[in-house]
């Protein structure tokens, strides 16, 4: 699947967003700060099963989350603290949101699966940053071989709660209870291929 690598595609839909946010003078970190409150609000009404309202705040916190970085790159103010940042408000939104889903719709245990997987699926990519290092970092924007490496992320993630949350609504029998289960298990593979690909490149090169 891989939605990642298909980034430049989806781009041009939300770019002349970004573009009109930027001229306005919102800053990228209010952005960021946005995708943190949606988030925390989609999974409050995840816990309390209002599903359309979670499905909304769900959407807006990803879109926010697209376009922090685009309108940072537009007004040319691409800061260290902002990327840290994204990176903070994006696994409190994941682990939270999986957490809370996993808890309400398939118990406690598949709850912890699903954030330890989620969590190691996207802190490898920073872990590779410092112990190997990365191609290149163009305007707060890092290139790494890595980038294609799985095919289970957060955007997967995001739109296969998305669909189960709609499943879960039409009262079919499919639902968020299978679909915890089903993003847990696709990102644990994902993982696992980047696991074999890194030991593959990198499993016979010393430590310095």
């Amino acid at each position: 699947m891989n939605l990642t690598v298909r980034r430049d595609l989806f781009r041009r839909f939300y770019l002349p967003l970004a573009y009109v946010i930027s001229k306005i003078g919102i800053t990228p970190n209010i952005l960021t700060s946005l995708a943190l409150l949606c988030g925390t609000a989609s999974a409050l009404a995840y816990y309390n099963e209002n599903l359309l309202t979670a499905l909304l705040f769900l959407l807006l916190s990803g879109l926010f989350d697209l376009l922090d970085g685009e309108v940072a790159r537009f007004q040319e103010r691409p800061t260290k603290f902002g990327a840290v940042y994204d990176w903070i408000v994006d696994k409190w939104v994941d682990g939270l949101i999986l957490g809370t889903v996993g808890f309400v719709f398939a118990g406690p245990g598949w709850a912890i699966f699903a954030i330890v997987i989620s969590m190691l699926h996207s802190f490898i990519k920073p872990v590779v940053y410092a112990e190997i290092g990365y191609e290149v970092k163009l305007k707060g924007k890092i290139t790494d071989p890595l980038e294609g490496v799985g095919f289970f992320g957060r955007p997967e993630t995001h739109f296969a709660l998305a669909v189960f949350t709609i499943l879960e609504k039409t009262h079919i029998g499919i639902g968020l209870s299978l679909g915890i289960k089903v993003i847990t298990l696709l990102s644990s593979i994902s993982l696992l291929l980047r696991l074999i690909y890194l030991y593959k490149n990198f499993g016979k090169v010393k430590d310095e």
